[in-house]
């Protein structure tokens, strides 16, 4: 018997349920384990080394409670005229920053760490998609973040959301967007030797 074929479970490190939805929309059912990492420990300034050192850390710490699964680990946030936006801490917040990304274009970058510990590997990569904004108005905004939803996702909207609504279009993986790519995904479970079409059965 193959590796590809011994059908590990696969374990989410992480509470979200965007997350959760995207992997069980694909035929995967994930084991769920929250890592609760506090993420101000982790002080990287550039994007794509703050999301893969945070995707690391959260699946670092959920790995070894299941030996014999793989455990993913992500994060996720948005960068808009070189600054990092990661969720909005208030209501405030939110509005201020969506008066800041109307019109704009922003990359959401999302950290994907892989841990097999049966082969003693973790592989991890990130993924950038631009986001293009919608030019919108202060009462939309308001709006949009009386509905409380922008407070629980990085970059302030959900895409998979009422947040669609305000984004003209969006380059690269639009499963990123929502804080897991597939596509990537795919790729990292068939450098480990595994077929992503086996875990449909699990």
């Amino acid at each position: 018997m193959t590796r590809a074929t011994l059908l590990p479970k696969l374990v989410l490190a992480s509470a979200s349920p965007a997350r959760r939805r995207l992997l069980e929309t694909a035929g995967l059912q994930p084991i769920i384990c929250p890592s609760h990492v506090d993420e101000s420990q982790v002080q990287e300034t550039e994007p794509t080394a703050l999301v893969n050192a945070l995707a690391q850390k959260k699946a670092e710490t959920v790995a070894p409670h299941y030996p014999d699964a793989l455990t993913i680990g992500c994060d996720s946030v948005l960068a808009i005229a070189n600054e990092i936006h990661g969720k909005p801490a208030d209501v405030a917040t939110a509005i201020a920053r969506w008066q800041q990304m109307r019109g704009q274009v922003g990359t959401l970058y999302t950290g994907h760490a892989l841990i097999d510990p049966m082969q003693g590997k973790t592989l991890v990569y990130a993924q950038l998609t631009q986001i293009h904004f919608a030019d919108v108005s202060d009462r939309q905004i308001a709006a949009y973040v009386a509905t409380g939803e922008p407070l629980n996702c990085a970059g302030c909207f959900a895409l998979e959301g009422r947040g669609g609504l305000f984004v003209e279009r969006i380059v690269g993986c639009h499963t990123n967007v929502i804080g897991l790519s597939l596509p990537l995904l795919r790729r990292m479970l068939d450098e480990l030797g595994y077929d992503v079409t086996n875990f449909w059965d699990v």
